[in-house]
């Protein structure tokens, strides 16, 4: 069943937004009331007609996801909440047209499974998985414009906006990129859910999870050592008569998908009427996130985000104040319900520390009940010698057991990691157990914008993560 009310169907073929929201604490909010208010991150269409139409074109489209999928989403997170769940969130930094490949999505997702399947055996933690896909096209920019030589061209924004060519054609937002962005996102859901759902996902093929590489890695023995204990006890379970017919959870997985919701538009017209609350849903992914440069009280996503019932995130950067995210807890989630939001940190290594704990210690007065998670890729981007952009691994681990420190120093919960990844064996951050060093960046960095962990790293990420939660959670279990 399509959870979107048939009543609205005609009026987003005739290229209408969906009736507006009355919500007597905030005023009345619809899908379109975020256009009277400051934009940020937005690109500067040059045909204004040609992008109305693509947005009416989209509003007839059938829905990406679905209400019942994003409310059983946003359960799940309650329960992490909670302190009894753990989100892996990973994926693209951009995805991008030219890499689309059903090879690359399976191998990003194999990676996923792996680094998921670490902390549910290692931690004994339920594991809540949520992927950067099928919609993480459009990208800030810290910058409107690039200059190579002598040249200035608009910025590269994604794929869903313009083209990574340095060109003034290619740079040139086009709006029918939303239409390509919809039909390979559509196209990439589909693969995921028959992965997921068709027997690939299924605990028995732990051992099919391999990457060629990974296999002779480090990380690769570790895997390779958990995967035949959980072989063992999955064998033990059939012989107690416990099995893929009787467990359904042994056979079949469930990957979310999410974006960051910054070309507006786009989001508008994706968002629709869930038949069954009547509430606004985007029905573009599951959970979609505000960043860090369009968190602005006043501005256009902020007003945007609130009136859609999905979980959302919110990037949290050294410059935001506590005052400043009890303000944002205000604005999205004026009943403070569990799973609502999460909150993503991204402090950097040498900042968590001592950004995060005001934070938590304000959202703890005011019983929020927010995840917490850990973005250890964007506040520790660092130029190379060789003039590229890297993440050095030291740094990413660095920032992420400053998480846990916090966490554990404050008796809070750390809800979950946020990164940037890919199943491509690329050589994008700097160290690990691969040992990637500025000199060798240039083999495999193939990247549209920002630097991915490859499939070795994250795997050894997922490995400090179990270690890390597991030592999180003992002290609760020797207290009960």
């Amino acid at each position: 069943m399509l959870d979107v009310a048939v009543a609205d169907t005609a009026n987003r073929a005739a290229g209408a937004a969906p009736a507006a929201v009355v919500d007597s604490r905030s005023g009345q909010w619809s899908p379109s009331s975020w256009r009277s208010r400051p934009v940020r991150q937005m690109p500067p269409y040059e045909d204004a007609a040609r992008l109305s139409d693509v947005e009416s074109r989209l509003r007839g489209f059938p829905p990406l996801v679905f209400a019942g999928e994003a409310r059983e989403l946003r359960r799940q997170l309650g329960e992490v909440a909670a302190g009894r769940g753990f989100l892996l969130q990973g994926g693209d930094c951009a995805e991008s047209f030219a890499e689309f490949h059903p090879d690359n999505i399976r191998d990003t997702l194999r990676v996923l499974l792996q680094m998921a399947v670490v902390l549910n055996f290692a931690a004994g933690m339920p594991v809540v998985k949520v992927g950067r896909v099928a919609g993480q096209f459009a990208k800030p920019r810290s910058s409107d414009t690039e200059r190579v030589g002598g040249v200035e061209l608009p910025s590269y924004r994604g794929d869903i906006v313009n083209a990574l060519d340095f060109s003034p054609e290619a740079r040139r937002p086009d709006p029918e990129r939303q239409i390509q962005a919809y039909s390979q996102a559509a196209a990439t859901l589909n693969l995921l859910r028959a992965f997921t759902g068709g027997g690939y996902a299924a605990l028995t093929r732990v051992h099919d999870w391999y990457l060629d590489f990974i296999g002779r890695s480090a990380q690769g023995e570790r895997y390779r050592d958990m995967a035949d204990r959980i072989s063992e006890a999955l064998a033990f379970m059939a012989a107690c008569g416990v099995s893929e017919e009787s467990a359904p959870q042994i056979a079949q997985t469930k990957l979310y998908t999410s974006h960051e919701a910054l070309l507006l538009g786009f989001e508008e017209a994706m968002t629709r009427t869930d038949s069954t609350s009547g509430g606004f849903y985007n029905t573009a992914g599951h959970m979609v996130w505000i960043g860090d440069r369009t968190r602005n009280l006043d501005g256009a996503h902020v007003e945007y985000a609130r009136g859609i019932a999905n979980p959302l995130g919110i990037k949290a950067g050294p410059s935001v104040s506590a005052d400043e995210l009890l303000r944002l807890c205000d604005a999205l989630d004026p009943r403070n319900e569990a799973g609502r939001l999460t909150v993503i940190a991204r402090m950097g290594r040498d900042g968590v520390e001592k950004h995060l704990p005001p934070l938590i210690r304000a959202t703890r007065r005011e019983g929020r009940q927010v995840v917490w998670t850990c973005d250890p890729m964007h506040g520790n981007t660092v130029g190379s010698s060789s003039g590229l952009k890297t993440r050095p691994f030291g740094r990413i681990m660095g920032e992420i057991e400053g998480f846990f420190a916090v966490h554990r120093a404050e008796g809070t919960h750390p809800g979950g990691l946020h990164v940037e990844m890919t199943g491509q064996a690329v050589t994008e951050c700097t160290g690990g157990t691969g040992a990637v060093t500025d000199a060798s960046l240039s083999t495999r960095y193939r990247t549209h914008c920002d630097p991915r962990l490859n499939a070795e790293q994250s795997l050894e990420v997922a490995f400090l993560l179990a270690e890390n939660l597991k030592a999180a959670r003992r002290p609760s279990r020797e207290s009960a």
